[in-house]
């Protein structure tokens, strides 16, 4: 396809890198710095410009464009080019926004605002990290097939029951399928003789049920589902979805939040939530109210530094697990090393769900292993697909090295893969795939 993605930020960047070996690819924004950096990095074309400008749409070829991007850290801009964009071509689009309400908007009215597709930052990184809570060692979780299928990713600890263990002693779950290892930075394929080493994280795929189990597994000592105590520390508006969707899930978390005013906004907006004010970094108060005593603190804080801080001093006070947010999408590693057990990036986030609209093929959903090392698709097999009417053994004869069918859903059915499972036209299939050859498989599923 031919792409023009608005905003050459953290979001446009990551979208670029991801698109730029499949996709004719140009990035508008008005920073000439930023645009002349990603010609040198990728292979994408660079306008300088003001996005919302038609004479700068044109001038990057907007006639013949199949999709448009509006990814910059301004919501009204990106509502304007999409608009800007419908009023002079039949290109589809695509908006950033992190105000709730323009998607509550858009939702209510089909192509709204002239956008095709809207995705909001502050709920989906707000979904992420709550999709993780409940799942004992969970490092990164997505839903695929409606719900039916999980796919997560768990890290090791030294004294895990699992460490030590090979796949196949590993795996005593009849619906679930190990992937995938992750070990210092590299993707193996989980094979029945792969020994499970400590520090590695496994990726499985398997009904929620089955990965529940597995979590309990790799973390027995750790609380499971909503017997999980939460804190949530800031109410931003991530930390507000957070809190909402923890209740939506029958939990009763704590929130911290600084401002007056907006806890009390908050307490009367989460029944079910236990708002304090507060300064989260005051030790005193942590002690008071046995902060120590959670098992999952969420640091939703304005600042990178801040939630590593509060993560740090959460660690220290006996929290098992701390969720930082991070903005600065380079820092997830650093964090993650110094100290915090998961940070999420929400730029990383939406540029994930956006990159899924790019696929060849019929991927109906897509996740990112390691942000660019695998990927995870969901694929509704139709009569061209190399594996309807065929069994899965004879199939992946046909298919390459890196390739793992994870889970089949039939008439919203789990069905375990097994090397005898025949699939059928109309069937959806979740495929793990390492980004080498994934561009290449998806169109033949």
């Amino acid at each position: 396809m031919r792409v023009v993605i608005v905003g050459a930020g953290q979001v446009g960047s990551s979208i670029a890198a991801d698109l730029a070996d499949t996709h004719e690819v140009i990035v508008v924004d008005c920073d000439g710095e930023r645009v002349e950096e990603l010609n040198y990095s990728y292979d994408v074309l660079g306008v300088t410009g003001d996005g919302t400008s038609v004479s700068t749409l044109e001038e990057a070829g907007i006639e013949e464009t199949d999709m448009v991007i509006a990814s910059t850290d301004n919501d009204e801009t990106n509502i304007v080019v999409c608009s800007t964009v419908k009023a002079i071509s039949d290109a589809f689009t695509i908006a950033r926004v992190k105000n709730t309400e323009y998607l509550r908007t858009w939702e209510r009215s089909e192509r709204a605002f002239g956008v095709d597709f809207m995705v909001c930052t502050n709920l989906l990184a707000a979904k992420s990290i709550v999709r993780m809570i409940g799942l004992p060692a969970a490092r990164d979780v997505d839903p695929f097939a409606g719900g039916k299928v999980q796919m997560a990713e768990f890290e090791v600890d030294a004294d895990s029951p699992v460490a030590n263990q090979t796949v196949a002693e590993a795996d005593r779950f009849d619906s679930l399928t190990f992937v995938a290892i992750l070990r210092n930075g590299c993707v193996e394929i989980a094979r029945g003789e792969t020994v499970i080493k400590p520090g590695d994280r496994a990726v499985v795929i398997g009904s929620p049920t089955s990965v529940q189990e597995f979590a309990r597994s790799v973390a027995p000592e750790e609380s499971p589902g909503t017997a999980e105590e939460v804190v949530v520390v800031g109410g931003s508006e991530i930390g507000y979805h957070v809190a909402r969707l923890l209740e939506e899930r029958g939990f009763r978390p704590r929130l911290v939040e600084r401002d007056r005013e907006r806890a009390r906004d908050l307490a009367e907006r989460l029944p079910k939530t236990v708002v304090m004010e507060s300064d989260a970094t005051d030790i005193e108060f942590l002690e008071r109210e046995h902060i120590g005593d959670a098992d999952v603190a969420v640091s939703t804080l304005d600042s990178d530094e801040k939630n590593l801080l509060v993560s740090l001093l959460a660690s220290r006070m006996g929290v098992e697990r701390t969720i930082a947010i991070i903005d600065t999408a380079d820092y997830v590693d650093l964090f993650e090393t110094v100290g915090v057990d998961v940070g999420v990036s929400p730029r990383s986030v939406v540029a994930e769900e956006i990159s899924r609209f790019t696929r060849d093929g019929e991927a109906e959903n897509i996740a990112l292993i390691e942000s660019d090392k695998a990927e995870v698709l969901e694929i509704e097999v139709d009569s061209d697909s190399i594996l309807a009417g065929r069994p899965i053994r004879e199939s992946m004869q046909d298919l390459p090295d890196g390739v793992v069918i994870g889970a089949i859903t039939r008439d919203r059915e789990f069905i375990t893969p097994r090397g005898d499972t025949v699939v059928e036209i109309g069937d959806h299939v979740v495929v793990f795939g390492d980004i080498e050859i994934v561009d290449d498989v998806a169109p033949r599923l």
